[in-house]
């Protein structure tokens, strides 16, 4: 994944899935069933953007900014949670299967959400939601404030913030800070989860047209960190 070696020349490494994605989307299904090791590599190009790999007569960088999108199962029949399906899974076995994604993997990705089956009624609903060209266009507009939020600076997008632009950008109200006090407090949150979820309420705060970061914005971020709730509880 992270490197690829040429037969002919087995000690000069070739960029990997990881930095072929730089700039893109980097998609991962089934993420529990990859090796641990396997993910475990990720951490660094999911923090630092690049990979470096180290070779008897040479040390490369590849760039890797990417996209993680990633897919598992609630369980390893797939049924935890669900109404009409009963899950055959032993508590045992539900907790050795959420192991195999590690905390520190799990903090540096922004947003974990649930994905329930969707109903009859609404894969037969036909009346039209929000439209793709409304949707993008504020995400656009949403783009264009962080522009001009880093212009100037190598910082592009909210998500690339350093904690110097965190505490500038991303200072909720008091309402947000005590919500976030309470349960960094209540789920033990580290350090990373709790500037990930700042980073998360900033863009949706952007996405909103709010130049402040509310307390709806705060508690929207924290319902996307739903792996966390479930390791604390």
């Amino acid at each position: 994944m992270v490197a690829r070696t040429i037969k002919n020349d087995r000690n000069t490494p070739r960029p990997g899935e990881v930095s072929m994605a730089n700039h893109g989307v980097l998609f991962l299904d089934e993420l529990p069933e990859f090796k641990k090791h396997v993910l475990e590599v990720l951490r660094q190009p999911l923090e630092d953007g690049r990979v470096s790999i180290s070779r008897s007569l040479m040390s490369l960088t590849y760039p890797s900014r990417f996209m993680l999108v990633a897919a598992m199962n609630p369980c390893p029949c797939g049924y935890l949670g669900d109404p009409l399906h009963p899950c055959s899974c032993t508590p045992v076995m539900v907790q050795r299967y959420r192991s195999r994604i590690s905390g520190p993997l799990l903090d540096r990705i922004d947003i974990h959400i649930e994905v329930p089956a969707v109903k009859y009624r609404d894969l037969a609903d036909r009346s039209e939601g929000e439209s793709s060209r409304a949707i993008g266009s504020r995400v656009e507009r949403a783009r264009e404030v962080q522009r001009d939020r880093f212009r100037g600076s190598k910082v592009h997008s909210n998500a690339q913030m350093t904690p110097r632009f965190i505490k500038k950008f991303c200072e909720p109200d008091a309402a947000g800070s005590r919500m976030l006090e309470l349960v960094t407090d209540r789920l033990g949150l580290s350090a990373r989860s709790y500037s990930r979820i700042l980073k998360v309420a900033r863009t949706i705060a952007d996405l909103d047209g709010s130049d402040a970061v509310r307390e709806q914005h705060v508690s929207e971020a924290i319902q996307y960190r739903s792996l966390d709730r479930k390791v604390s509880s």
